[in-house]
């Protein structure tokens, strides 16, 4: 009997450990990752949606930082808190994992990228397949389910709607005539989509986490910026083919990843916002000389966010995880002005015009409910603009006296657009497009008449307003809209709109 009692407090001690030891086992990180983050950052961890998840990419934020934001999440962006889904050994587990190397390294070279390219027969066509203006058409991006939708800009009636890649990015970019559109996503593929004929003719992964492209002046050239790996790669715009690969690297050699990469026409050049380094590069599109090449303008510090002054002579940049702006001149490379702007701001959603013969600028911040407004003669911040809460988008056009500003990362104010005079730089008007939902991205029509507002959720809606009276004009359907780009603002670089 002692014998087998004895037995029987063994048997239980040994359930008893076994269940203690499951209960306070390591979290499985990977399954963490899967469940929490694949669907954002790739199950690979190379990026979709959001960045890449690598120690290449995370290696300035740390495991404590890494930590800080999966706890808190991160604020301007789509990274939401997980302190009440997760518990502190879990997120303890998920920093750790992401900071770390992954199984097999990324790689995405020229024979990479070649091998990805699918070209389609491209229609014969003199004219559009269509009867509506070409140059007054909306592209809207569809993210709710990954969609693009034409519509037209007079009568306001879509007219073709397509399946995109996953993710679509850093705004469509068009060919000088507006008949082509490229198109670039997270997980850096880029389509090239004719506007006349409503077919993709190329396709191209450029990247494996990218953040925007540019187009040349002449339209022959399409830059990629890539987060990873750390290149800018040019395409030919005909067909998508391979032209150049940079290595993004500092004048010491250390990578750096490409935050964004922009056309400025009147120098006929690209110009690249470096992540990690105190450097901007601006690279030759001109058609003599040798193309493509590089100079490197020295900086005292990171600048990944810029806005362009209309003749493109300055370029305001910040960097999101700083409290001011620097103005440099892009002539002579040097530093001409700081601007103290806490808050955030969103400068490459920045719009410009003329107020007592002088030319401003005006920035919406992702953590203030404020427009910063600036004179660009003397680079002094000459008013700041109360807004219900912090905002992504900005948006004018020169044929209107208003500037149109969201506050859609406000909790309490996510659904209201306000309305500002340009020239008094007061508040005139705010509306409520869709109670209790996100709304932002306003864009104009190629006159000036009317303004479009995007109801940013997944039963959400584009929203016609007439630009005098703020009169509903009509309503469209959409799964979450989160942006929509006018063919004849983007061409002729219209100051109320990004570029």
């Amino acid at each position: 009997m002692q014998r087998r009692s004895r037995m029987l407090e063994n048997c239980v001690g040994l359930i008893f450990a076994l269940t203690f030891s499951a209960a306070h086992a390591a979290p499985d990180a990977a399954a963490l990752y899967q469940a929490h983050c694949a669907a954002c950052h790739g199950s690979d961890r190379f990026g979709a949606i959001g960045p890449a998840l690598l120690p290449d990419n995370l290696g300035r934020l740390g495991k404590a930082g890494a930590q800080a934001v999966i706890r808190d999440g991160r604020a301007g962006t789509k990274m939401r808190a997980f302190k009440s889904a997760l518990d502190d050994d879990s997120i303890k587990a998920l920093a750790a994992y992401v900071t770390a190397p992954p199984a097999t390294a990324p790689v995405w070279g020229r024979a990479q990228i070649e091998a990805s390219r699918v070209l389609t027969p491209e229609p014969a066509a003199t004219k559009p397949v269509y009867s509506a203006d070409p140059l007054n058409l909306f592209v809207v991006v569809e993210g709710g389910d990954h969609h693009v939708s034409i519509v037209d800009g007079d009568s306001f009636a879509p007219l073709y709607r397509f399946a995109s890649r996953f993710a679509l990015h850093g705004g469509p970019k068009f060919t000088p005539d507006g008949r082509y559109v490229f198109f670039s996503s997270r997980d850096g593929w880029v389509t090239k989509f004719d506007l006349w004929t409503l077919k993709v003719t190329a396709e191209i992964r450029a990247g494996l986490n990218s953040r925007n492209i540019a187009l040349s002046k002449d339209g022959r050239h399409v830059a990629v910026a890539n987060y990873l790996p750390d290149t800018l790669v040019i395409l030919s715009s005909v067909d998508l083919s391979v032209e150049k690969i940079l290595d993004v690297a500092d004048r010491n050699g250390k990578a750096s990843r490409v935050s964004a990469v922009y056309q400025a026409p009147p120098r006929d050049s690209f110009v690249v916002a470096l992540k990690d380094a105190p450097e901007i590069w601006e690279i030759s599109t001109a058609a003599q000389g040798e193309p493509f090449t590089l100079r490197r303008i020295a900086l005292t510090t990171p600048l990944d966010d810029f806005f362009f002054d209309p003749a493109y002579l300055h370029v305001l940049g910040a960097h999101q995880a700083g409290d001011k702006a620097i103005v440099v001149d892009l002539d002579s490379g040097e530093e001409v002005a700081t601007l103290p702007l806490p808050g955030m701001p969103h400068l490459g959603s920045g719009i410009s015009w003329t107020r007592d013969g002088h030319v401003v600028m005006a920035t919406p911040h992702l953590k203030d409910g404020r427009i910063s407004v600036i004179d660009t003669t003397d680079w002094k911040l000459i008013a700041e603009i109360p807004t219900p809460g912090p905002g992504y988008f900005l948006r004018s056009h020169d044929n209107t006296p208003y500037a149109w500003a969201d506050s859609s990362l406000s909790p309490q104010h996510r659904d209201e657009i306000s309305i500002i005079d340009k020239q008094s730089l007061t508040l005139v008007r705010t509306l409520k497009p869709a109670p209790g939902k996100a709304t932002a991205h306003v864009e104009f029509d190629r006159s000036g008449k009317h303004a479009l507002v995007s109801v940013m959720e997944k039963d959400g809606a584009l929203i016609v307003y007439d630009a005098v009276t703020f009169q509903e004009i009509k309503r469209l359907p959409m799964s979450k809209p989160i942006g929509k780009y006018n063919v004849y603002n983007k061409i002729t670089f219209s100051q109320g709109t990004s570029h």
